[in-house]
């Protein structure tokens, strides 16, 4: 979003850059933000591994026990998202680099990518879902199916509670840590667990004669999980586009600046969104007669104030010109 408060003689021979660190400075702040988000998502990814290494191979040997197939393809897709959390931790790792001369603005926009192969990953897994239910459903041959164990139902409703667990726990730290990859692999927790309900489902039909039931509602499962790759990749184009932030946090910077008594009015407040941090640019109005020691001074004042109250901002631009 741009906002164009005044258009005419925003720009004269005594413009001022109020600009007073550049993209390759990497404050102590900076530094202590990038060491807990890679410190909490390491974290976190670290038990998803665990987790999913134990429960695939329980719903695994559950599934070959109880002579069920819905519950060792659940196995399988519940191994599988140990490949999403690895690629998780590598863009968490990629992104949380400091700047350097080839990537003076850092490198945020790869956790953006690694969340753009996750979202890929669950597509996938939801269209191998979705394909094998139509498959089944018109094949009409129901004959050759062995009904399924206990084991199998007890090992599906084991799966639910974990995954929807594990969905909420991981959702809690994405959003403390802002990360749209981690966001992505809670996504994966909740595709799994709708996968497990198929199963349960199945199970249950199975087990009362209804064997179709496991194939339309594994159907019903890709619906859920495509609309979930679909907005995790949604939410990582919008980061790596430099998608404007929303229109609440831009009036929050807007009215912080012009609570700076020296400012008399903002010619144009940009922003931008850049992996999970934000990029403002904003040209201030000051009386025109003032020293440019002393625009300087309050161009330093303006971009101070919007960093110590919007931690996710990185870079601040501020123009000073002078007032009509």
């Amino acid at each position: 979003m741009v906002r164009n408060i005044v258009t005419e003689d925003t720009k004269t021979g005594n413009e001022v850059s109020g600009d007073t660190k550049t993209g390759n400075e990497v404050t102590e702040d900076t530094m202590t933000a990038g060491n807990e988000f890679k410190k909490v998502a390491n974290k976190v990814a670290f038990i998803t591994i665990i987790q999913n290494v134990l429960l695939s191979v329980f719903k695994l040997l559950a599934g070959i026990f109880a002579h069920s197939n819905a519950m060792i393809s659940d196995a399988i897709h519940s191994a599988s998202d140990v490949f999403s959390t690895i690629v998780v931790i590598i863009g968490v790792k990629l992104a949380s680099r400091d700047s350097d001369k080839e990537h003076p603005y850092g490198h945020e926009r790869l956790e953006c990518v690694a969340a753009n192969i996750l979202a890929m990953v669950l597509l996938f897994t939801g269209l191998e879902i979705g394909s094998k239910a139509i498959k089944d459903i018109f094949s009409g041959n129901y004959s050759n199916l062995k009904a399924p164990g206990v084991l199998a139902l007890i090992a599906a409703i084991v799966s639910i509670v974990v995954k929807e667990i594990m969905y909420w726990y991981t959702r809690h730290y994405a959003k403390k840590i802002d990360s749209s990859a981690l966001m992505a692999d809670a996504w994966h927790h909740r595709s799994d667990a709708l996968s497990s309900i198929g199963a349960l489902i199945g199970i249950s039909g199975a087990m009362l004669g209804y064997p179709v039931m496991d194939a339309v509602a594994s159907l019903v499962i890709f619906v859920f999980i495509a609309k979930a790759a679909y907005d995790i990749f949604k939410d990582a184009m919008d980061k790596m586009v430099d998608h404007s932030c929303d229109a609440e946090t831009e009036k929050a910077i807007y009215d912080l600046v012009l609570d700076n008594k020296e400012v008399l009015g903002i010619d144009l407040l940009q922003t931008r969104i850049f992996g999970n941090k934000i990029y403002v640019d904003v040209e201030i109005q000051v009386d025109g007669s003032y020293t440019l020691q002393k625009a300087h001074e309050i161009a330093e004042e303006v971009h101070e104030s919007i960093e110590h109250n919007f931690h996710k901002v990185k870079h601040v631009m501020v123009h000073v010109n002078p007032a009509k």
